[in-house]
């Protein structure tokens, strides 16, 4: 039994390792962007949007990566039974991240000047993603208040995969680069969105199959009456 566990216990560390990975480019990319702000470097047309209005871009990466890298934790069921107390304190967290990620997000969207190769299309994505992942993470909130656990995680995972579409982006832009080269305005919303759309599906068979954040709590937090035996057969 002890070697059962211990080999469940390692096998899922798979999903977490595979989601930080995903993280790690955009998470780079991100930290670049801050120091670049940070140390004051000269305006260029790259990143003239950011360097008039840094908060934002800031707020976004600040949040990002940690929502990225502790939600990755959220999946691993075994993990979060041997540290509940941890599980609920990083959930806390993470809603606060997610919520500074969807806004900053939308913030920029509406706000920051367009990138050269972004278009109308881009910009609709961008907004009905953003606003989808704020939704998602009201939802979860509505949820654990009604203490439905099972609705909160599978929200919370919807949101997380909103949130690491940056990271599947970078694998949908670049055979593209490689065989094609520079996505034109058309071709980079696509690659954007598919990114995006991976992600989604991803999350919706996680769902179904019960591996969202939350897929096996039932076992962290147990119905009151179970703890107490209330089940057991009365004696006569």
């Amino acid at each position: 039994m002890a070697l059962q566990q211990a080999t469940r216990t390692r096998s899922e560390w798979w999903i977490p390792a595979g989601l930080v990975a995903l993280s790690l480019v955009p998470a780079l990319a991100g930290s670049a962007r801050v120091t670049e702000l940070a140390s004051g470097a000269a305006m260029t047309a790259d990143n003239a949007r950011f360097v008039v209005m840094p908060v934002p871009v800031v707020v976004h990466v600040v949040a990002a990566i940690p929502f990225s890298m502790v939600g990755a934790l959220q999946f691993m069921p075994q993990f979060r039974m041997r540290h509940p107390q941890w599980h609920q304190a990083a959930g806390k967290t993470l809603v606060v991240l997610g919520l500074l990620v969807a806004l900053s997000g939308l913030w920029m969207t509406q706000y920051y000047p367009w990138p050269p190769g972004d278009g109308a299309v881009l910009y609709a994505e961008r907004l009905v993603v953003g606003s989808w992942m704020l939704g998602c993470i009201g939802v979860a909130l509505d949820a654990i208040r009604r203490r439905d656990f099972a609705a909160h995680g599978a929200w919370m995972t919807r949101a997380y995969a909103i949130a690491l579409g940056a990271g599947t982006q970078v694998f949908t832009h670049l055979p593209y680069v490689l065989l094609v080269g520079k996505p034109g305005t058309a071709a980079r919303a696509v690659l954007m969105g598919a990114g995006w759309v991976i992600n989604v599906g991803v999350a919706e068979w996680m769902i179904s199959r019960g591996q969202s954040v939350h897929g096996s709590l039932r076992m962290v937090n147990p119905p009151p009456c179970a703890s107490r035996g209330a089940h057991r057969p009365k004696r006569h």
